[in-house]
Order: C-alpha cells, then sequence, then structure tokens
C-alpha cells in the first residue's frame, strides 16, 4: 500500500457553499487517516481554504478556513466545492484565476456537485466527461456546450480530472480516491466505518424526481395527472389525445414542445416513477408491474436497470423501510 504522506488536498470553500460538499469528502479523508495511523504516517493533509478567513455555508454553519495559498506550490489534490454560492464565485475573476493556476500545480483537480460549474467557467471541464447535480444538468449544458456532461453517473473520472454528482456524490468521489491511492481493502474499511457504499449501486437517476416532464401548458399537466391514475388502462397516442382534447398531430407537437419528450416517453416516465413510490412503500415486484401497466415483471425490469441502473428487486430491498 503506497505512502503518500506529503498527499495535501485542498477543498475550496465560499461564501453559501453546500456544507457538506466539503465536509464529507473532509471525513473521508480524516478516516482514511485514523484508520492508516497504526502502521503508516496520516497519508492525507487536509486543508479548507477559501478567499475569507470564514466562510458561512448555505446551511447558517461557519467554517474557518485558511486563505489562499500560493496557486503555484505544489499540491495533491485540489477540490471545489458546489453549493448556490458558486455562482457568485464563478463571477471572482480572481478566484477563477487562482483556480486555474492552483489547478495547473495539483496532481489531480475535483469538484462535488454544482462546484463543475466552477471548474467549467475556469475552462478545466472543457471537452472532457464531467458530472453535476441532476437538478442543474439542463443549465449546465446551456452555459458549458463544450463539456461532455453526463447526468446519471455518481461521479466521473477524466484523466487527473474528477466530478461528482449531488452532494453525498462527494463521498463516493473521496472514497474512490483513497481506493486509488491507498487501495481496495483501506477504503473498504472507511466505508464501513462511515457506514457508506464503497461503490454505491445504480446512478443519481435513481434519486431524482420527475422533474423532467413539468410542463408549461395547464392541459399536459392534467394528463400526467390523469394518467398517473390510469396506468393500467391503454395509453395509446390516440387515448392521451383524445383525454388532452387534441387532435393526434396537435397533441403530438404540443407534447414535445411543453416537455422536451415523446407521449411514450413521459408515459414511461410517470410509470417509472410510481413503481419506484411502490416499491418503496413495500409493494411486491409482481404486483408492482401490474398496477403500473407494465405488463410483465421483465419489462419493468429492463426499465430499471436502464434507467436507475439497478433492478426493481435490488430497489425495493434498498429503498423500502
Amino acid at each position: 500500500m503506497p505512502n503518500i504522506a506529503s498527499h495535501r488536498i485542498e477543498i475550496l470553500g465560499f461564501e453559501n457553499a453546500q456544507l457538506l460538499d466539503i465536509t464529507g469528502p473532509a471525513q473521508v479523508f480524516a478516516t482514511a487517516n485514523d484508520l492508516s495511523a497504526g502502521d503508516r504516517s496520516r497519508p492525507y493533509e487536509i486543508a479548507i481554504v477559501s478567499r475569507e478567513a470564514e466562510i458561512v455555508t448555505s446551511s447558517g454553519i461557519a467554517l474557518r478556513s485558511s486563505t489562499l495559498p500560493d496557486p503555484n506550490e505544489g499540491l495533491g489534490t485540489l477540490m471545489i466545492s458546489g453549493g448556490w454560492g458558486v455562482n457568485a464565485a464563478c463571477q471572482d475573476a480572481d478566484l477563477l484565476d487562482w483556480v486555474r493556476r492552483r489547478a495547473a500545480s495539483a496532481s489531480r483537480t475535483a469538484s462535488v456537485c454544482s462546484g463543475a460549474f466552477l471548474l467549467a467557467e475556469a475552462g478545466l471541464l472543457e471537452g472532457r466527461r464531467a458530472a453535476t447535480h441532476w437538478q442543474r444538468c439542463d443549465e449546465f449544458r446551456r452555459r458549458f456546450p463544450g463539456v461532455h456532461l453526463e447526468e446519471d453517473p455518481i461521479f466521473i473520472r477524466d484523466g487527473t480530472v474528477w466530478t461528482s454528482a449531488g452532494i453525498t456524490a462527494g463521498i463516493d468521489l473521496a472514497l474512490a480516491m483513497v481506493e486509488a491511492d491507498l487501495g481496495k481493502s483501506l477504503a473498504l474499511q472507511v466505508a464501513r466505518q462511515l457506514v457508506v457504499f464503497l461503490k454505491r449501486p445504480g446512478g443519481q437517476a435513481q434519486f431524482s424526481s420527475m422533474l423532467a416532464l413539468h410542463a408549461d401548458d395547464e392541459r399536459i399537466d392534467r394528463l400526467h395527472g390523469w394518467i398517473a391514475t390510469h396506468l393500467d388502462r391503454d395509453l395509446s397516442l390516440d387515448t392521451l389525445a383524445q383525454e388532452a382534447g387534441m387532435s393526434l398531430r396537435t397533441f403530438s407537437r404540443r407534447y414535445r414542445q411543453s416537455t422536451g419528450r415523446t407521449p411514450a416517453e413521459g408515459v414511461e416516465m410517470i410509470r417509472l416513477e410510481t413503481a419506484r413510490r411502490l416499491l418503496e412503500e413495500g409493494l411486491s415486484v409482481t404486483r408492482t408491474a401490474r398496477r403500473c401497466g407494465f405488463g410483465s415483471t421483465e419489462t419493468m425490469r429492463r426499465l430499471f436497470l436502464k434507467r436507475l441502473g439497478v433492478g426493481p428487486a435490488a430497489y425495493r430491498d434498498r429503498f423500502h423501510g
């Protein structure tokens, strides 16, 4: 197992940063230090850095931090936190310049949650694969078309640049770094100590809701409510158009304009969302498939694997109770 006693990790914070984006990864590295103390020097030096000596996070909790170090000093890992404060941070030209220069001095650079916005604003994600919080994916794509954003992964490693999805995904990313640095055995010990998965099954889609189906057309929104209560009915295009009070052609066009999806995709999303809820409530896989109009448990299983990266039985086991 390698000894990386000189590996310094700097976690960049700012006003209104997400507290767990900072403290989650920090605790992973601190626990790795604790579990390594018996047979080697502490592998990580952990520092929270910011423009000011203290920042107030979005939770209202203040954190003491070190002021920004010389960007040209050697560094192991630079990690950028996220949170709503990242919007103001992206407009801070001096901070962006520091991030660029600090990343150039670091062995690896990472972001947690919406911290990817700051990395992208600094030009460090151009042409790379990246992840961010599912709720801000559409905004990210509009602002940074040159970044290959992927919605579902919990975290992505593209060379020396690592990005993670929403909030607690920073813990997953940090565990992966511990595994890369110190080996799987110690990373597994850290995960057990923190009572988390070493490698979380599925992607972040399993934790997001059906926000993408919100429509700016009141008739389409009402139709979604009707679909959700008639999932075991014939939900053909003809049936949906009739229920919406539109011609087939008009309905297809209006639905796509309003939601960005086809009616069939909308029905699939509502079936999936309802099935998730029923499984979380403890309904069996067979009864859930029947109630949601999947036709067979195998059809439902394929959709769960495609959209969530985990089968319905495993999903029920994980989230029921």
